[in-house]
């Protein structure tokens, strides 16, 4: 009975047989079996084959290659053949050779017989047939095609044509899908598309008008406006007349709001007395905030009314966000829809010269402001309050306070009857008033870089913006998304003009993160002073803790590391932590996780470095550090049981571990504190915390590799080494050498990873370290297995389980059993693999190592489908998504989905088949969009 083969070329080169995918060989090799792929069922000269392999210096020996190569494919598709033997697929024919295969075996094949088909549907008039058929044919793709083959040899015109055929089949997918008012279907497709051809303004501007069509009209004029950015930078053209004549469509199409009569039951009473008009002039220059802008002006009804309760916009943040800008430029796009006046006052909550305008007085000038005269005020705040309320009533104002202290300080200014809009700012977040008063609470954060840089246009014009590119991209990044920042610097190139922005950037980058370079001459125009309006309210204790936040490396903190910084229990820490979130110094951007802006970073390292000794900086940063290792020892003990850690000497006083209860909170820590364990691993390098710097890349080497960390895997492993060599610490060096070598190899580097495994096994016999032997041994042999070296990987694999049953580690036996029935499994012998791998299971406590019973039961399964037991295998698969899923591993339970539903596919279980890739590809999508295109791919062929 012969094989079943199914290959690939939209996207990477791949081949199966009989459901197991097959390994091409070397990537010229791979690049061969591409262009046979991509003239399936013809015949190809050796010429072409040279002419696209080597292009147009073929060495002597291209055509000795190429039958070399042939041979090595014919025994991949066909293992039972004989060295000289043709076989049934490759077949030498008319000068050369022919890969014969139809289109149920490559999908090229059937991408081109869909296509087709597709244009036969619409010549007859069956347009949503036609549709089906190209977005079935385009779900084929999963990525630029023969991807995996030499960068060179992919060049060749002969596969670039492949991606020109892809782009013709989205836009006429694209044009039927708009024509049928039906622009959904193929807006994930040609969004993919776009992406890779960013420049292709056809296929731009079918994405603009798909987005349009599909209700999402902003983003289809982001999209337009992203485009015309990317021509002019890349190009320096403009759009053409495709792209032109899609935005005027959507244009055209916007709906304006109809205007809203006012019935006479409903008319609104004249002012008593000319109607106020307080509010400060608008800013000319105001960019950016149309996202903040849009939350508040969907508060207000359409006809401006404010029925039955008065709302609230509190709008917070930290000094500089540009709360007060954003309110008086709201106030102005608002202030036509209430006609009884607008009123406003800046209360100086946070001054620095302590000047606070008390309530009393705000509601007096307020009072005068709506016809009073001075003299019929009442005495006493109570009674102002009580005329105050009583004018406003049946009359609809608008109400601007800005810079208040707290929710006391704008009480007795709040209306007590329906019509007006009161507009709040201030540094707190005004939680009194959100809870009892019911108010709408916007907390400000920091500019985008596209609305930093519309800032700077606005302020200094769009020629000066446009000649010095690199100079204003930096500017940008220096002032960080802080409007006061960006606000000093344009102050002072506006003063300056003949300095170009190159000189100021390089003041910026002198500065070097410091608050220096925006400094001016007035109090609301320099940053350290606006900073310091907020940090001198604060508590002894919450201002220790500001200032020794410098020490944390970001790009957050959670309570229990503060509390570390500072040396104090949890408890008080969360305390100090909402003080300052309330004085926007921090920003608490999930719960319990609190970030620092850039300049707050700076300006807290100014005070720590005037206010604290140098002895009080580094004996803060040693608690942290210990915190962040004694955590992560804790949390690897649960992650992987079975693996060696080192012995961790005493924390310094004041310092706690966060607590697990199993591996699945292990994990989510992991998750949760990765890049600040990267920046804390670095900064114990650069203050030469060298112990911790090894004792961390040690202990997190098994969350990093398995959680798919590899690229910060391998830093985190040299930068431990390094450490170790200063530090004089041999087991160490061993250790972080093992490390390295299965690092090197997740990134390919198959030399340096031998070479590293050579120096850990000089180093652990010399140690005389026989644990140490054994996980090197058992590392060694996972990096034969990728090498495919699969007979010297079982002696290694058999070393390390030896070495482990001589030490009494029954957990780690298990991983070593796992190895050898893998190896096993690679080379097609899966009777002796479930053989290893129950006992590996054995030897695997589920409760305590659910991660080493997970991975054992899931290659069991794999064994089980390929010997036929399709049920015992479905079995296996179940119960290592029970673990994967009780640990919280979504991206494990997504490769264990897609094995599950291949087995219910070979049941002949459609149904359940698609059900459980419906079910990896929900995880894939944001995980791994590459395997979610195989699996979206599986899904299209099995209909």
């Amino acid at each position: 009975m012969l094989a079943s083969l199914r290959f690939t070329v939209l996207g990477p080169v791949r081949a199966w047989r009989d459901g197991i995918e097959l390994d091409p060989g070397p990537p010229q090799q791979r690049a061969m079996l591409g262009l046979l792929l991509v003239r399936a069922g013809r015949s190809v000269t050796l010429g072409e084959i040279v002419d696209v392999l080597w292009g147009k210096n073929p060495p002597a020996s291209a055509v000795n290659v190429v039958h070399r190569y042939v041979g090595m494919l014919r025994r991949l598709l066909e293992p039972a053949l004989a060295v000289r033997e043709e076989g049934r697929w490759l077949i030498r024919d008319s000068g050369g050779y022919r890969l014969d295969v139809g289109p149920d075996e490559v999908d090229l094949l059937s991408f081109r017989r869909l296509t087709e088909e597709a244009r036969r549907r619409q010549v007859s008039g069956e347009p949503e047939a036609a549709l089906k058929l190209l977005t079935g044919a385009l779900a084929l793709w999963r990525g630029p095609a023969a991807t995996g083959i030499p960068a060179e040899v992919r060049a060749h015109p002969v596969f670039a044509a492949l991606d020109r055929e892809q782009l013709t089949s989205v836009q006429e997918a694209a044009d039927l899908a708009l024509r049928q008012s039906a622009a959904d279907q193929v807006l994930g497709q040609l969004g993919e598309t776009a992406a890779r051809h960013p420049l292709d303004e056809p296929v731009q501007a079918r994405l603009v008008l798909a987005l349009a069509a599909a209700g999402r009209q902003a983003e289809a004029l982001e999209t337009w406006q992203a485009v015309r950015s990317r021509l002019a930078d890349e190009l320096g053209t403009d759009p053409g007349p495709e792209l032109r004549a899609a935005q005027r469509q959507i244009l055209s199409q916007q709906v304006t709001p109809t205007a809203v009569r006012t019935s006479s039951e409903h008319a609104v009473p004249p002012p008593r007395t000319a109607p106020p008009t307080q509010l400060p002039p608008d800013l000319a220059v105001f960019a950016g905030r149309r996202a903040d802008l849009a939350k508040v002006l969907a508060l207000l009804p359409e006809d401006g009314r404010i029925p039955k309760t008065v709302i609230i916009g509190a709008i917070s943040g930290m000094g500089g966000i540009g709360k007060s800008t954003l309110a008086v430029h709201l106030a102005h796009q608002i202030a036509h829809r209430f006609p009884d006046g607008q009123l406003y006052v800046n209360l100086r909550g946070f001054d620095p010269s302590g000047s606070v305008v008390d309530s009393g007085e705000a509601v007096r000038g307020f009072v005068q402001a709506l016809g009073v005269p001075p003299h019929r005020i009442p005495a006493g705040l109570d009674a102002q309050t009580a005329l105050y309320r009583s004018l406003l009533a049946d009359r609809r104002v608008l109400i601007v306070l800005d810079n208040a202290r707290d929710a006391e300080h704008v009480r007795p200014l709040l209306p007590g009857s329906p019509g007006c809009l009161v507009v709040i700012t201030s540094r707190d977040r005004l939680f009194g008033l959100i809870v009892a008063e019911g108010a709408h609470p916007l907390a400000l954060d920091l500019l985008s870089a596209d609305e930093a840089r519309e800032t700077l246009v606005r302020r200094l014009g769009a020629d000066r913006i446009a000649a010095a590119p690199q100079a204003v991209d930096e500017i940008i990044a220096k002032c960080a998304g802080l409007p006061l920042a960006l606000a000093v610097v344009a102050a002072r190139v506006t003063a300056h003009p003949r300095l170009p922005l190159t000189a100021i950037a390089g003041e910026l980058r002198v500065a070097d993160g410091s608050l220096d370079a925006f400094t001016g001459s007035e109090p609301a125009g320099d940053v350290r002073a606006v900073f310091s309006w907020s940090y001198r309210v604060l508590s002894p204790d919450a201002a220790r803790l500001f200032r020794l936040l410098a020490v944390h490396p970001g790009p957050d903190i959670g309570v229990p590391a503060a509390a570390g910084i500072v040396g104090v229990p949890a408890g008080q820490a969360r305390r100090l932590l909402t003080e300052l979130t309330g004085a926007h110094l921090l920003a608490e951007h999930s719960p319990g996780r609190f970030t620092c802006h850039d300049l707050l970073r700076a300006y807290a390292d100014e005070l720590t470095h005037a206010q604290d000794s140098e002895a009080e900086r580094r004996a803060a940063a040693h608690r942290l550090f210990d915190h962040y290792l004694r955590t992560a020892h804790a949390a690897g003990r649960l992650f992987s049981p079975y693996w060696r850690t080192t012995t961790l000497p005493a924390a310094q006083p004041g310092v706690t571990a966060e607590f697990f209860e199993d591996d699945r909170q292990a994990l989510a820590w992991f998750n949760r504190e990765h890049l600040v364990l990267m920046s804390v691993i670095d900064q114990t390098v650069r203050d030469g915390f060298d112990t911790h710097a090894w004792q961390l890349a040690w202990t997190l080497e098994r969350f990093f590799d398995r959680q798919g960390h590899w690229h910060d895997l391998l830093t985190v492993q040299r930068d431990g080494l390094a450490a170790a060599v200063r530090a004089g610490h041999r087991t160490a060096r061993a250790h972080l050498h093992r490390g390295l070598a299965r690092a090197s190899a997740r990134s390919g580097h198959y030399d340096d990873a031998n070479a590293h495994v050579r120096q850990a096994l000089r180093l652990f016999t010399e140690l005389d370290d026989r644990s140490g032997l054994a996980h090197t041994h058992r590392s060694h042999g996972w990096i034969l297995d990728q090498q495919g070296r699969y007979e010297e990987a079982l002696d290694a694999a058999g070393r390390a389980l030896d070495l482990y049953r001589a030490t009494g580690d029954r957990a780690a036996e298990g991983s070593a059993l796992h190895a050898l029935g893998w190896t096993h499994a690679l080379l097609g012998d899966h009777r002796h693999a479930t053989v290893y791998f129950e006992q590996a299971l054995a030897a695997t406590d589920k409760n305590r190592n659910r991660y080493g019973a997970g991975g054992t039961l899931d290659s069991l399964g794999y064994a089980h489908h390929h010997l036929g037991d399709h049920a015992q295998a479905i079995a296996c698969y179940e119960e290592a998504l029970r673990l994967y899923r009780d640990i919280g591993d979504r991206y494990q339970e997504a490769g264990t989905l897609k094995r599950l539903g291949e087995t219910y596919l070979a049941t002949g279980d459609r149904g359940t088949t698609r059900t459980v890739w419906h079910q990896a590809l929900a995880i894939l999508d944001a995980a791994d969009p590459p395997a979610a295109a195989e699996v979206r791919a599986k899904l299209s062929r099995l209909g």
